[in-house]
């Protein structure tokens, strides 16, 4: 923004999901800051109409073309907002002229081109979507340096790194060290797997999210990813980010500097707090929400990871270390291994053995004679999504075989 009373235009790309939504509660606290341009999401055409009518935006764009076609019929009374569809119209959301500050906030591999689209483009950026770093982050990193673009981190555990950072250099930090809350089966004893139920697994107790980020919680996967996004984010090697399990979600991320000094961000966990940061960035907003209170909260508690009840962080971790498209293959086959687990493919335990057979599968491609480049070495969008869908195709099998397995 040039002035202070010019308002900041946002796109909100993933405005029905659970960032997209927090995102919404912030703005509307604060109009005088921030327009509503453009509004996008896949398919939720019912809560889209009711953000259409409230924040009335110059565009809404709908991936799924029938659900486009179904907001257009409703017709929400949001004034003369323009419906677009399919890619092409998250690109065009992403990236016209009037937005200052694009939020990347859809889940999974489809909002890699229109957050890349507006980094390109030199727009604010903020990174809601880990999956954006983990398939192209190198290219991410590197259009931004480009084309004048700013990348802030809006997940909770990486956008406390940044503010512990508050703009250090990386030859100043020793390492940074990401919390994970173990998610819902972190008592839960190992003979007692076998029989998780869907409802168990989509049940965080501490966060309120999505269902496949939940999922991926509960198998801490997410939090490999997460190791793979700050590699990217904060230019550090894989040895100087660690992970360590903290049940409260009080301490979002650590940093240890080269002189000894930790420094932790603490708060409630609360989506607004790292969403206002980035929005407001370098200002805070005076957000009105529940105050931390450490004598009410009694103690804090860390723990190492354990391989055993959680092997997807340390398959994340393997795919980050092969490098190239591996990171992105083994998104790619995650997303489709939860997308059928939570269609009741397979038991939970079969999402980490699946995984497990496709990285012993990608682990052997690039020694084997005409191995694909994008596995190799991620030099475009492109290369990206090539190798996503790489990994999905290794998925589909072993996921058809799993199929029928009793739940």
């Amino acid at each position: 923004m040039t002035d202070k009373t010019q308002k900041k235009s946002l796109t909100i790309l993933g405005s029905t999901g659970s960032i997209g939504r927090n995102t919404l509660d912030v703005v509307a606290r604060f109009p005088d800051r921030y327009q509503v341009h453009a509004l996008a999401a896949h398919s939720n055409v019912e809560l889209l109409a009711r953000q259409v009518e409230a924040f009335r935006p110059a565009v809404a764009a709908v991936y799924d073309p029938e659900a486009a076609q179904r907001l257009r019929e409703r017709k929400p009374r949001g004034g003369r907002t323009a419906i677009l569809t399919g890619m092409e119209g998250l690109v065009e959301a992403a990236t016209a002229p009037e937005v200052h500050h694009v939020v990347a906030g859809i889940v999974g591999a489809v909002g890699l081109q229109p957050a890349y689209a507006a980094v390109a483009a030199g727009k604010e950026v903020s990174i809601a979507n880990k999956e954006v770093m983990v398939l192209a982050g190198e290219l991410m990193v590197n259009r931004a340096r480009e084309s004048g673009a700013r990348l802030l981190p809006m997940d909770s555990e990486h956008n406390a790194v940044f503010q512990c950072l508050n703009g250090a250099a990386p030859e100043q930090v020793r390492r940074i060290v990401l919390t994970a809350s173990g998610g819902p089966f972190r008592d839960l004893p190992l003979r007692r797997f076998p029989a998780i139920t869907k409802e168990q697994a989509l049940k965080h107790p501490n966060w309120s999210m999505g269902p496949k980020i939940t999922i991926d919680s509960a198998t801490m996967l997410n939090k490999g990813l997460e190791v793979i996004e700050a590699r990217w984010l904060f230019g550090l090697p894989p040895e100087r980010i660690g992970v360590l399990m903290h049940r409260q979600s009080i301490v979002h991320s650590l940093v240890e500097f080269v002189d000894g000094s930790v420094i932790a961000q603490l708060g409630l966990p609360d989506m607004r707090t790292p969403i206002a940061c980035c929005l407001a960035h370098p200002q805070r907003l005076p957000l009105e929400l529940p105050r931390l209170d450490l004598a009410e909260i009694g103690k804090l508690e860390f723990e190492e990871i354990s391989q055993d009840r959680y092997p997807g962080f340390f398959l994340a971790l393997e795919a980050l270390r092969l490098g190239g498209g591996m990171p992105a293959a083994l998104n790619g086959a995650n997303e489709a291994v939860v997308a059928a687990y939570l269609d009741d493919a397979f038991p939970f335990t079969e999402i980490a053995a699946i995984l497990k057979r496709v990285m012993d599968q990608l682990a052997a491609v690039p020694l084997a004679e005409g191995a694909p480049p994008f596995l190799r070495h991620v030099a475009t969008v492109d290369d990206a999504v090539r190798a996503d869908q790489f990994g999905r195709g290794l998925a589909a099998a072993l996921i058809e075989q799993a199929r029928g397995t009793p739940c």
